[in-house]
């Protein structure tokens, strides 16, 4: 796809759901790539999961901010607040919005729908009215591998149909994908959506089920495989989700006019994932030796007396498998961080922050 470049240097950029685990570590990379410009975190700061953690990645956000040429402000507040999204583009008049807030996780929509669709409908509703308003030269935005649901045919490609969503999470993610293209079509607004594949790494978010597991095994707890561990997955190192986003922020879709002579929508989505998944046991066992490594974990510990093979979960999938050949294409990027670095850093980040 033809792509207008962009040089994000001197540029005001919002980065919604920072400090949010992706948010975070995207503002980081920013504060220390930029010679210059703004950078605005805006999250809510709820109680999902562990506020410290966000507190946490706040505090490196603020710390790296003190020797970098780029100024960083933060706001506490939701993109569902239209009053308060509205005035931040007024005030400063973004050029590049990245939207990472959102409700997140398969299981929690089961029993808490209405906050899905608070953040991930109304909330992104508000971005591109903001956009339409207030125009952007690219605003990139968070999909999921989720939008595939009960899709068989592996790896997921792009080119797929995403209509069988299998969660709420999935269908708001693929609302997201929609509204998105018709923006783009009616008011001509550069966006690329991004399904992220399985994203871990230090600082992560601890619903996910290589920061669960840690968890439970550190307080002696059983942890549950689930679908008797034959689940396969794309696990995708959180710096690779950040090369792959910073990428696609400097190449917005190209504006163009079609034979109509109306705009046709200068809209893509990437898939942003290793391609190469990993059978759930075999990513078990190496999260175990990499915790007895970091000595998270003795090394004569009993992982099998840990450990319960169940059956499948409501709204999860057997198999998340990306083809992201269109992402090295069109930016030369393919994440190929394994899981064996991934999870050693992971570990290491682990017996730091709670003192092991």
């Amino acid at each position: 796809m033809a792509k207008q470049n962009i040089n994000l240097n001197g540029k005001t950029i919002l980065v919604t759901g920072s400090p949010g685990f992706i948010g975070a570590n995207l503002v980081l990379r920013l504060l220390r790539e930029l010679t210059g410009g703004t950078v605005v975190s805006l999250d809510n700061m709820n109680d999902y999961y562990d506020p410290a953690l966000k507190e946490y990645r706040l505090r490196l956000i603020e710390q790296a901010a003190q020797t970098s040429p780029v100024r960083h402000v933060f706001v506490k507040g939701s993109i569902a607040d239209k009053a308060l999204v509205d005035a931040l583009f007024a005030e400063h008049h973004f050029d590049v919005v990245v939207n990472l807030a959102a409700q997140a996780g398969v299981r929690y929509s089961i029993d808490h729908p209405d906050v899905y669709i608070e953040s991930n409908l109304i909330g992104f509703y508000n971005l591109l009215e903001a956009c339409r308003h207030n125009p952007v030269e690219h605003l990139v935005y968070a999909s999921s591998s989720s939008v595939y649901g009960g899709n068989k045919k592996v790896p997921f490609s792009t080119d797929d149909k995403v209509d069988n969503p299998v969660s709420l999470y999935a269908a708001t993610k693929k609302s997201n994908e929609l509204l998105a293209h018709a923006y783009a079509k009616l008011y001509n607004i550069p966006s690329t959506g991004l399904r992220f594949f399985t994203v871990y790494g230090p600082a992560g978010r601890p619903d996910m089920f290589y920061y669960s597991a840690t968890q439970k095994l550190v307080a002696g707890k059983t942890i549950q495989i689930f679908n008797y561990g034959d689940m396969r997955r794309d696990f995708t190192y959180i710096d690779d989700i950040v090369e792959g986003v910073y990428r696609v922020m400097r190449g917005a879709p190209e504006k163009r006019t079609g034979e109509d002579g109306l705009p046709l929508p200068p809209y893509a989505v990437y898939n942003i994932g290793g391609g190469q998944p990993e059978n759930l046991l075999d990513f078990i066992r190496t999260l175990q030796e990499e915790l007895v490594r970091a000595k998270v974990l003795p090394e004569d510990y009993d992982f099998a007396g840990h450990r319960e093979l169940v059956g499948m979960q409501a709204g999860d999938v057997p198999v998340t498998y990306a083809d992201a050949a269109a992402l090295e294409q069109d930016y030369g990027f393919t994440p190929n961080i394994g899981i064996r670095e991934g999870l050693r850093a992971f570990a290491t980040w682990y017996r730091d922050y709670y003192n092991v």
